[in-house]
């Protein structure tokens, strides 16, 4: 009895109609089941997409709450995006970027005024220290005890 076994190969070229339709299926499966989810919570699915996709670009001042919510997501990706091209995985970015900003945050709270114009400077500075402090756990179980960082 022979064995069967699937394998997956790279394309050479990527094919350019799942370029252009992969993106454009991925925003209709997330329409498809968004809507199923609303209605299964008894909400309108539209009136909810409306409110998510719409309202907020409809004032400038909902246009500048958009671009401050996404402004540390984009640099995270940037970063990320950085590191992956170099084959650098980093698959912490998230708590990174939350024990950064809760050190910078912490640095604020303690000495509040005290600091005067190095307030900022030192914020900067304990909020890469706290993501540099997140990002050397997984780094120092991988590099002593050759652990994987993804399981």
């Amino acid at each position: 009895m022979s064995s069967w076994r699937m394998r997956l190969e790279k394309r050479p070229v990527p094919s350019r109609v799942m370029r252009i339709a992969a993106p454009l299926l991925a925003a209709l499966a997330m329409l498809i089941s968004g809507c199923i989810v609303f209605s299964a919570l008894g909400k309108n699915p539209f009136g909810a997409l409306y409110l998510f996709f719409v309202q907020p670009l409809e004032s400038t001042y909902g246009i500048g709450e958009v671009l401050l919510k996404a402004t540390p997501l984009m640099l995270c990706g940037l970063g990320l995006a950085l590191g992956f091209k170099s084959n650098v995985w980093n698959i912490g970015a998230e708590g990174q970027f939350t024990v950064g900003a809760i050190a910078g945050s912490g640095v604020a709270l303690f000495w509040g005024t005290a600091l005067g114009q190095w307030a900022l400077p030192m914020m900067l500075l304990a909020g890469i220290v706290g993501g540099m402090a997140w990002a050397a756990i997984p780094a120092l179980l991988r590099t002593r005890f050759n652990a994987s960082e993804f399981s």
